[in-house]
């Protein structure tokens, strides 16, 4: 059985452009369907946040006009529930790469407030990538991939082609016009290439040892291109 590290944001808000704190944390889904997928191929998930906070979910990824209705809602809430693992997380500065098989980021406005700036995310990321270790980010995960910054100050995943959440899909959210920037853009302005799919629709996209999925739906299609490389 391998480990798969989880990274998760420990951040409950997203800063705003007015400087307003809106609610936030990782998304339930984008957590539980990996997890799922991972424990049921009997594989062995960490966690690991900044500084080992417990992290939070965002309560809007609760809803049941997220989840398809009430139904899929409850089981996602109950799901979130048995994983336990989430409840005792490293500290992200202390993970040992070489104790894991692969390395998943779910997303949430979450990684946009704190992944994004953090350096020991951002040396973990360019570790892994460069090791070749299966990688897999997804939504607003690959904020992340900001903070992986080379020696010669470029960022290690320019030339990539990645999935994350699209200006599109920010704008009907009803948080583009709020936000201080946007995932996208930021992206592309690192020279990544985001390779966008329809709104709210599952898209992966995989480049090299990079997995990507664009939002919530992706997420169990990552998690099943991932476990394809764990063999």
């Amino acid at each position: 059985m391998s480990k798969i590290l989880f990274v998760v944001t420990g951040a409950d808000s997203w800063t705003l452009a007015d400087g307003t704190q809106h609610p936030t944390g990782f998304w339930a889904e984008e957590a539980v369907a990996p997890y799922e997928a991972f424990r049921a191929a009997g594989h062995e998930v960490v966690v690991a946040t900044p500084g080992g906070v417990v992290p939070t979910v965002d309560r809007a990824s609760l809803a049941p006009e997220v989840n398809g209705g009430e139904e899929n809602a409850g089981r996602i809430a109950n799901a979130l529930e048995s994983f336990i693992e989430l409840r005792s997380p490293l500290r992200l500065e202390d993970v040992r790469l070489d104790d894991y098989a692969a390395v998943f980021y779910p997303g949430g406005h979450g990684p946009m407030e704190d992944l994004a700036v953090n350096a020991d995310s951002g040396r973990l990321l360019a570790r892994a990538l460069e090791s070749g270790l299966p990688l897999g980010v997804v939504c607003h995960g690959p904020a992340a991939l900001l903070a992986a910054v080379g020696a010669d100050g470029g960022n290690v995943f320019a030339g990539y082609e990645v999935a994350a959440f699209t200006n599109a899909e920010e704008v009907q959210g009803g948080l583009a016009d709020r936000a201080k920037w946007l995932l996208q853009d930021r992206l592309t302005e690192a020279g990544l290439t985001v390779r966008t799919g329809e709104p709210w629709a599952p898209h992966v996209v995989t480049d090299r040892n990079l997995v990507t999925g664009q939002n919530p739906a992706s997420s169990a299609p990552l998690a099943e291109e991932l476990l394809k490389r764990l063999g």
